[in-house]
């Protein structure tokens, strides 16, 4: 265990202890009397000592003390009961703490850096062994130090924390990294020198592990342009995967507008915890590995042995049960794995579990650990009754007990067509009947292997899924059973026996429906498979039809997608209609997650994941193409489509074969094998237009000699080009095979590391690519500001934006979200943020008022009244107060007093003229606002003489148009009443009869009882009175046109926006 450095005296300790390790900087010795050499008088004596000690006092056998190489000074840093333990302990310093020692200068401060990384480790043994659950004290105490340190919004939820160093340059500072819902902190403070960092999740652009040759292990994360090192955590993958499950949860909420309303422990981002984020990673992994349906949750874990009947021998595994499956893994998750949907309730439990289905097979589980557990689990589960379509009652047999349990067995005749809603439409075309004798035999063939397969391995969802069953993949699944195995595979057969009639419902509800995702299929339906005699006629582009638009009904976020329409043919051609839709569903939702939205962010994180295994596989490619961005042009074909839209339909079935049973490995490891065939051509290119000729000639020679289509289609997919025809063949059964065994030796887990790992980038360098499309857009608006500047609102605003949904997840912008809109309109704020951004970006310093005068400005920026303002309508508005000139700047002052509906307008020879209509208390308010504009202006009291002289002047041009307009019955005047109102407004002592009166304090609030005011009478003044008289004051005039150091502003606005959080913030929220 590591000890709390103390300082210790070895002139008699050598006598006790004996030095069995050593180096510059640490020793481990041994206690005399233990272990080799024992005996002698000096060990005899020791022995003697410590059995004579009670137990606590007794010394542990070994240690490790650290010294400097000029100090005679040692300080005892660990100990040990056994060799083993502080072997550990003494590896642990090798690795992470000598490389680092080296980069200090004094003794002194490696002592300083030893001492606080063995205190934070200690911390961090203790904080892992107790669990914030369990030892609620010290995380109460990690809570306040993060709310003093990082002075955050209280409403922030730290999720963890660790002890680490960080690094500065090449030195390392100790200190405590603490992850929270939507920052990652870190603080440091040793030898007088603080270190505080505060990132933002959704800033961070690379997360990842890395080594070098100073950091045996680290922790890299790029944000804002800065690389931030990590390195000597106690448990570095614990605190990798816990940051990067924040991040990905960050994203998902900030950038996907996700609500997590299906995930109840993500649902409140207030409530985040540790547990909760690794419990949704286990159940995500669970249900990818399984391809179980998203209701399902990994409950429990038994540790048991599967008898093997097709091996004769028990396989050490792990059963994991969900609320309806039962499902078995083998230790290394490729030997075996077999899934068993549990529909009906058992009577009893006992030590050895036997599952019997249907073909006379029987499952038996054996020392099955804490297995009382695992029944009463199976009992509150089963409880679903089964859909008699899908699933038949089996039993389950135990020692002295039985019960039931019904597993889908899903085998489906093929043979007999009666229509479309049920059957599959490519075979309605009589495809064997153009089937040649040889073909016809190698289809026989397949079909017997795989029922030899079935016969032992079983058939419907349990059956065994080995290795075996993956070589009869790659060599091509016969066309009788292409549907059924694509099902099984892909996990929809769970999906559809799960919710019997949901896609009739579907189509029912969607049946005439009109929408954008509606016109864009009813655009794309013909050009899906034109060739295939299925997609010939109405039969076949009507089913197309239902199944894209029950999708698109069914979930809006996507609706429809480009590509869509390619994989849905092909699977109507071997599924039936509602097969298909659930096929469909399980490739958009859970094999090829945010492929077909706006963005395609999955395909774009897969083309770098490609880039990244190019370049690990491909070397030869790597040195003569330097820039592999060319790959990810030509690969996002492959990728959305699945190979269909480049090889032959043919020959792109058996890739979706391959795809169903591997996921997007069996993708990326054809694509290596595509661009390792071609290595010659493409290194030998000239340019990217002569690789891409090369590919696509490649892809038309792609055959399948085993292919039972029928002749005009295998033309059609092929084409005429007569170059390609004298090309070398390449069969696609080979190329499958060639992929496999030379890429196949990649993990699903890697690939899913990988993924994870470039997800991050991709986003990010979206975003950049959106924000200079905005930018540029705006730019195009006759904006004054220039690009940087631009860069930094845009940053701002966007920031703002992400505050409104960091502790909440009912905020305007969220509610009101919409993926369809245009890039410009997908940032936004709510008044409550825009309030905030806007008080720091504001050119006057308002003296009181400003809540008032914030919220008029925001409903005038508002134009369409949603309660949201976009980029542009920000960016106007502020070009306005910062570079207008002195009429714009008045106008939008004038306008912003207006209630709403009152604003009008005429034009008189081409000139349009606004027309103030409203009562006295908007005059007087506009009134207010220019005096709380003039704060702490050097020129202060003369402006306020000023404006008095100005509403002096209006106020009787007001009365002499009333009188004129109406002479014969003239009205009361109003003037003296409205002056005394305006001069009542002022502190006391400062009211005047004349508008030259003085104003000596005005700092002063100035407040207006509506009670005073006589709200029934109307006044009317145009925009050019108000103009005439202000233009009058050169005062005023200097004020208005005096220009805005905008650089200053915004370098405030930065300084302040996360450093400085407003006094309600926490009220708001």
């Amino acid at each position: 265990m590591w000890l709390k450095p103390e300082e210790i005296l070895l002139k008699n300790a050598f006598k006790l202890w004996v030095t069995e390790k050593g180096n510059d900087y640490f020793v481990l010795q041994r206690r005399r009397g233990y272990g080799e050499g024992a005996g002698g008088l000096t060990g005899l004596l020791v022995g003697t000592l410590d059995t004579m000690l009670d137990s606590t006092s007794k010394v542990a056998p070994f240690r490790i003390l650290h010294q400097t190489p000029d100090s005679q000074v040692y300080w005892s840093i660990a100990c040990g009961g056994t060799k083993e333990e502080i072997s550990q302990h003494w590896e642990w310093l090798e690795k992470n703490i000598m490389r680092t020692l080296s980069v200090f200068d004094s003794s002194d401060d490696i002592t300083s850096f030893v001492q606080g990384k063995i205190r934070g480790l200690i911390a961090e043994e203790g904080k892992v062994s107790c669990g914030q659950e369990d030892d609620p004290e010290k995380f109460r105490e990690a809570l306040l130090r993060f709310e003093k340190w990082f002075d955050l919004p209280q409403k922030e939820k730290l999720v963890t924390y660790y002890s680490c160093s960080y690094w500065r340059g090449r030195v390392p500072c100790q200190g405590w990294l603490y992850l929270s819902t939507n920052f990652l902190s870190f603080y440091s403070y040793l030898l007088g020198s603080e270190v505080k960092l505060v990132i933002s999740w959704n800033e961070i652009w690379r997360l990842e592990k890395t080594s070098n040759v100073i950091l045996a292990e680290s922790i890299h994360v790029l944000a804002n342009g800065e690389d931030h090192f990590f390195s000597m955590f106690l448990h570095l993958n614990e605190t990798f995967l816990i940051m990067e499950q924040l991040a990905d949860y960050s994203i998902k909420r900030l950038f996907d507008k996700e609500t997590f309303q299906e995930v109840p422990s993500l649902s409140d981002p207030l409530q985040i915890t540790k547990r909760g984020l690794e419990m949704h990673a286990r159940n995500e992994q669970f249900r990818a590995f399984f391809r179980l349906p998203k209701e399902e949750n990994l409950m429990e874990v038994y540790e048991s042995f599967l008898w093997v009947p097709f091996s004769h021998f028990n396989t050490l595994g792990k059963i994991c049960l969900s609320e309806s499956y039962l499902c078995f893994a083998s230790q290394d998750g490729s030997q075996c794995h077999v899934i068993i949907p549990m529909r009906e309730k058992p009577d009893r439990s006992s030590r050895a579990l036997t599952v019997c289905v249907r073909g006379k097979r029987a499952l038996r589980f054996s020392e099955v650990r804490d297995f009382e557990r695992l029944a009463n689990a199976i009992r509150r589960r089963c409880g679903i009754t089964a859909s008699p379509q899908h699933s038949a009652s089996t039993e389950v047999t135990c020692v002295n007990c039985t019960f039931s349990l019904g597993v889908s067995n899903f085998a489906v005749n093929y043979g007999h067509l009666e229509n479309l809603g049920k059957y599959q439409i490519g075979w309605s075309f009589s495809f064997q009947k153009c089937l040649c004798l040889n073909t016809l035999l190698k289809e026989k063939m397949k079909e017997q292997s795989w029922n030899i397969h079935f016969s032992e391995y079983g058939r419907g969802t349990s059956m065994f899924c080995t290795k075996k069953t993956r070589d009869l993949i790659v060599r091509g699944v016969p066309e009788a059973l292409r549907g059924e195995l694509w099902m099984l595979f892909s996990g929809a057969v769970n999906d559809m026996a799960t919710n019997p009639g949901y896609y009739s419902e579907l189509v029912d509800q969607s049946l005439g429906t009109s929408t954008l995702a509606t016109d864009e299929i009813e655009r794309d339906l013909h050009r899906s498979l034109p060739e295939h005699p299925a997609f010939q006629s109405d039969t076949g582009i009507s089913a197309l039809r239902r199944v894209l638009t029950a999708y698109a009904y069914r979930n809006p976020k996507i609706g429809y997608c480009q590509a869509m329409n390619i994989l849905t043919s092909v699977l109507l051609l071997y599924a039936k209609e509602e097969e298909a839709f659930w096929l469909l569903v399980a490739i958009c939702e859970r094999m090829l997650p945010d492929y077909f939205n706006r963005r395609i962010i999955g395909a774009l994180v897969d083309q770098a994941v490609f880039e990244e295994l190019i370049r690990m596989h491909l070397t030869q490619l790597t040195e003569h193409m330097t820039d592999l961005s060319f790959f990810s042009s030509v690969s996002l074909s492959w990728f959305l489509t699945l190979f269909i839209s480049v090889l032959p339909i043919e020959s792109a079935v058996n890739v979706v074969d391959c795809f169903f049973y591997d996921g997007i490995k069996a993708i990326l490891q054809l694509g290596l094998a595509v661009l390792d065939y071609n290595m010659e051509g493409l290194i030998s290119s000239n340019d990217d237009a002569e690789a891409v000729t090369i590919l696509n000639k490649f892809f038309d020679n792609v055959t399948n000699k085993d292919s039972p289509l029928p002749q005009t289609v295998q033309q059609n997919s092929v084409g005429n080009n007569n170059k390609a025809s004298s090309l070398l063949k390449v069969d696609i059964s080979d190329l499958i095979k060639e992929a496999y065994e030379k890429f196949g030796d990649m993990k699903s887990e890697e690939v899913e590391s990988m993924r994870k790992r470039n997800k991050l980038y991709v986003i990010q360098t979206l975003e950049d690519t959106t924000k200079q499309n905005v930018v540029s857009g705006i730019s195009s608006d006759f904006i004054k500001f220039s690009a940087s500047q631009l860069d930094d609102l845009y940053a701002l605003f966007k920031r703002q934006h992400f505050l409104s949904c960091y502790w909440t997840m009912n905020s305007p912008v969220l509610l009101h979200h919409d993926p369809s809109l245009a890039y410009l309109e997908q940032y936004q704020l709510g008044f409550e943020q825009f309030s905030l951004l806007f008080s720091l970006l504001e050119p006057w310093s308002l003296c009181s008022g400003k809540d008032a005068f914030f919220l008029w400005a925001f409903r005038l920026l508002d134009e369409n009244q949603d309660g949201l303002i976009n980029f542009r309508e920000f960016c106007c508005a502020l070009d306005i107060l910062y570079s207008g000139t002195l009429t714009n700047k008045l106008k939008f002052l004038f306008k912003l007093h207006q209630p709403p509906g009152k604003i009008t307008s005429h034009c008189i020879r081409n000139v349009v003229h606004y027309v103030f209509s409203g009562y006295q208390a908007q005059f007087i308010q506009f009134s207010k606002t220019l005096y709380n504009l003039f704060h702490g202006d050097p020129e202060e009291e003369s402006l306020y003489h000023a404006v008095a002289r100005v509403t002096s002047l209006l106020l009787r041009m007001e009365e002499v148009g009333r009188r004129l307009q109406e002479p014969a019955s003239p009205l009361k005047s109003t003037t003296s009443h409205t002056q005394a109102l305006l001069e009542g407004c002022l502190p006391d002592g400062e009211a005047s009869s004349t508008p030259e009166s003085s104003f000596n304090t005005p700092n002063t609030p100035i407040t207006l009882v509506a009670s005073s005011v006589p709200q029934e009478i109307e006044w009317s003044f145009a925009f050019e009175q108000i103009l005439a008289s202000l233009l009058n004051e050169p005062v005023l005039v200097r004020f208005f046109e005096r220009p805005v150091d905008i650089p200053a502003r915004l370098d405030h606005a930065k300084e302040k926006a996360f450093t400085h959080w407003p006094d309600n913030f926490n009220c708001m929220l």
